[in-house]
């Protein structure tokens, strides 16, 4: 599942354009609401992404000092980060319709017979 945790990426972009700067607590909590796989994200994966966003420029944090607890990191998205945002969209459409494709050729051999799909299952095909 390792690979997956990249599609963190866009979702954390997204929830940070929708909703504004926000902490990595919340961020976490809003994930849920937009994963794009049914992989439980945790938070060490989570501060990874923001750490690696970051870097590239793509997010920015700020240390909030403004309440009674701790400092909180608050993340923000960049203008880059928008631009990063629009260039995952275009993949994940590519990728979507890709997949469609794939899930209707896969849903199609079902059509074909008992013989041919128990073949290819028994890995004579």
């Amino acid at each position: 599942m390792g690979n997956l945790y990249r599609f963190v990426e866009p979702v954390v972009l997204y929830v940070l354009e929708h909703n504004g700067p926000t902490y990595g607590y919340e961020l976490g909590g809003n994930l849920k609401n937009h994963a794009l796989t049914d992989a439980e994200i945790d938070r060490g994966a989570l501060y990874r992404t923001l750490q690696r966003l970051e870097t590239m420029g793509h997010v920015t944090s700020d240390w909030d000092t403004s309440g009674t607890g701790p400092a909180r990191h608050i993340y923000s998205i960049t203008e880059s980060g928008r631009d990063h945002l629009r260039e995952w969209a275009a993949v994940l459409n590519n990728l979507s319709r890709s997949m469609e494709s794939f899930v209707r050729d896969v849903k199609s051999l079902g059509k074909i017979g008992t013989e041919t799909t128990g073949a290819a299952a028994a890995g004579t095909h």
